[in-house]
């Protein structure tokens, strides 16, 4: 990383300044004291008298004296004086949280670090707080790390340079719509290496890390690796050379995928992964084909109820409760085969055409709710709305029972589209797909193939294990072209692939109603989360 953004010997770092804003023990303050040494050594500079080019926080005492201690022994063995060492590393090491430190800091050149992972509502309320404040980008339900973003980039003289080992969630999250935003419209996208898989540090973590430079200037091309559990020390070089001199060569290899684009994504709008043939390849379908949603066809993307208490609301037997109080549900497990099972339960509805039911107008549902009277009152919807205690969470709208539409489970490691031609109510574990324009078979084809999972795996944040999540947010990134733009015989292909769950067949369908072509190997035998399709 240091090499990356150009923390080099070569270079005269004596006149730079350089932060590591959440130094630990010194992993990377070492490597910093030992090229700032060597460059000082070439230039002619005295080490003793770089007061002010680096500049470590630590939160903890603890560590940061460890860190004071380690860079103490590595000047003394560089050849300078106990006195001058101890006097650097005083300078060079405040024990401050980096997020609310007062410490002078003059504009960086560099800014260098592991930021840690540590969730908002897992800090003390005063500290969150104050983040807050400080640190505008840190909305929702953020990690802090995004606080060190945003103030790790504030530091950036012209041309400066900031480089994390972070996870990069922050990129297809909600919670991060702000840093994208502040990035997109002020500062230059660099390099992206992303490392889900490798073992990137010295424990065992799951972080989904990549490292992600930024530069304090105008946004130009980008230089994007993926890297999977094969890459190795030898193939970071070969990294490390390529985004130093991406007019070199680059040769394929199994440890990773590498690529330029031209540009960057803008705005606050979720940002994909993956490796460059497939980030372009988006570019291309998003540049020609309208989103899944859309009003053009009458096609929206919901959520299946979430009731607040489903030991209440829904029932294989509801003895008592007036049947029209009683709507069929499925939920997830109910269509793991490809079609709906039902599994005998249902919802037991309070809801009416014009909001809750009257329950004197239905005393066997009132005999229902009231058994479980006091544990539906203490759920926080209720309390909100005392009057209204017996409501679910979402309003439940009777008319989705007779829709067709196409359900999805919300985890799973393929698109698992399917057709539910109407008597059943969805469970909020699923999420589904209406229109006014598509014959939902048809549609169910497209939704099949590998090139949905190609938008979905891109933009979504991936569970442990590499499952997707199929929310509504990433269904709506998918792109599809016009229903009247397919022809009679192709979308008989999607239809009978949809039928028979025949992924193959779907993906190669949907690749020429795109207009894109499958390599042979693909044809052979695809690769649902690699699919790598070039514009035909």
């Amino acid at each position: 990383m240091l090499d990356l953004v150009g923390y080099t010997p070569e270079a005269d770092l004596g006149a730079k300044v350089i932060v590591e804003p959440s130094c630990g023990c010194g992993a990377f303050l070492l490597p910093i004291v030992e090229r700032l040494a060597e460059s000082c050594s070439a230039y002619g500079r005295s080490l003793s008298e770089l007061e002010d080019t680096i500049a470590g926080f630590d939160l903890l005492d603890h560590n940061a004296e460890i860190a004071r201690k380690a860079v103490v022994a590595k000047l003394i063995d560089l050849g300078e004086t106990l006195e001058d060492a101890e006097r650097l590393a005083q300078r060079w090491v405040t024990t401050s949280d980096f997020l609310l430190s007062e410490e002078p800091v003059h504009p960086a050149d560099f800014v260098v670090g592991n930021p840690p992972y540590v969730r908002l509502e897992d800090v003390p309320r005063e500290v969150s707080d104050a983040y807050r404040s400080m640190w505008p980008t840190m909305r929702g339900r953020a990690d802090i790390y995004i606080g060190f973003f945003e103030k790790g980039l504030s530091l950036l003289g012209p041309e400066g340079r900031l480089a994390y080992i972070c996870a990069d969630r922050w990129m297809r999250n909600q919670y991060g719509a702000h840093l994208r935003e502040l990035v997109s419209s002020r500062y230059a996208m660099d390099s992206v290496l992303v490392m889900h898989d490798v073992d990137a540090f010295e424990e065992e973590v799951s972080a989904y890390p990549a490292i992600t430079m930024l530069r304090s200037g105008v946004q130009g091309p980008v230089r994007v690796v993926d890297a999977n559990g094969s890459f190795d020390q030898d193939e970071a070089s070969l990294v490390l050379d390529w985004l130093h001199n991406p007019q070199h060569a680059l040769s394929a290899s199994r440890g990773f995928e590498a690529g330029e684009l031209t540009s960057w994504f803008k705005g606050p709008g979720l940002w994909p992964v993956g490796s460059p043939q497939t980030l372009e390849l988006l570019a291309d379908l998003e540049s020609r084909f309208a989103p899944l949603e859309d009003f053009r066809t009458g096609t929206r993307v919901g959520i299946g109820v979430a009731t607040g208490c489903d030991e209440v609301y829904i029932r294989a037997e509801a003895k008592g409760v007036e049947p029209d109080r009683l709507l069929p549900l499925l939920t997830a497990g109910d269509i793991a085969t490809g079609r709906p099972e039902w599994s005998g339960k249902y919802l037991i509805n309070p809801w009416g055409d014009d909001g809750l039911v009257d329950l004197h107008g239905y005393p066997g549902l009132a005999n229902h709710y009231g058994r479980h009277s006091k544990k539906l009152r203490s759920r926080h919807v209720a309390r909100k709305r005392p009057m209204d205690w017996y409501r679910t969470i979402d309003r439940i709208a009777p008319e989705l029972i007779d829709r067709p539409k196409l359900l999805l489970p919300d985890i799973k490691a393929l698109s698992h589209p399917v057709l539910d031609t109407g008597g059943f109510y969805p469970h909020h574990n699923l999420y589904y797909v209406i229109s006014d324009s598509w014959d939902l078979e048809v549609l169910g084809g497209l939704l099949l193939s590998d090139i949905a999972n190609l938008f979905v795996g891109a933009y979504c944040v991936k569970m442990r294990g590499g499952t997707y999540r199929f929310q509504a947010q990433y269904l709506r990134k998918i792109r599809v072209p016009a229903p009247d733009s397919i022809s009679p015989g192709l979308k008989e292909r999607l239809r009978s692939a949809f039928r028979g769950r025949d992924r193959r067949a779907a993906t190669e369908a949907a690749a020429e109603a795109y207009g894109v072509t499958l390599s042979a190997d693909q044809r052979g035998g695809l690769s649902p989360r690699g699919i790598q399709l070039s514009g035909s």
